[in-house]
C-alpha cells in the first residue's frame, strides 16, 4: 500500500474548521482505500492549504478562492490513480 497523506491547514481566526472538516470527509470518502491519513492543521493569518504528502495542491491566497471539493479529488486522483475514473467529480 502507497503512503499517501493529506493536510489540511485553515485559518482558526477565520473559522474555517467546518470547511476543513468537509474537505477532508470527502477526500476520505472518495479515497479510503488510497490515504494514509487526512490531517486538519490550525492556521492563522488566513491560511487555507491543501498539501499532498507535503506538496503543495491547492492555495487559497495563490487561486483567491477556496477549493472545490470536485477538483481536489481530481488534482489527488491525478496524482495518487491517474486511471481512476471519479464518476460524477468527474464532470
Amino acid at each position: 500500500m502507497s503512503d499517501y497523506r493529506v493536510e489540511i491547514q485553515y485559518c482558526t481566526q477565520c473559522r474555517w474548521l467546518l470547511r476543513a472538516a468537509w474537505l477532508a470527509q470527502e477526500l476520505l470518502t472518495t479515497f479510503e482505500q488510497d490515504l494514509t491519513s487526512v490531517s486538519l492543521i490550525p492556521g492563522t493569518g488566513g491560511v487555507f492549504e491543501v498539501r499532498l504528502n507535503s506538496a503543495v495542491i491547492f492555495n487559497r491566497k495563490e487561486h483567491g478562492r477556496f477549493p472545490e471539493s470536485k477538483e481536489l479529488k481530481q488534482l489527488i486522483r491525478d496524482v495518487i490513480a491517474p486511471e481512476r475514473d471519479l464518476g460524477h467529480s468527474e464532470k
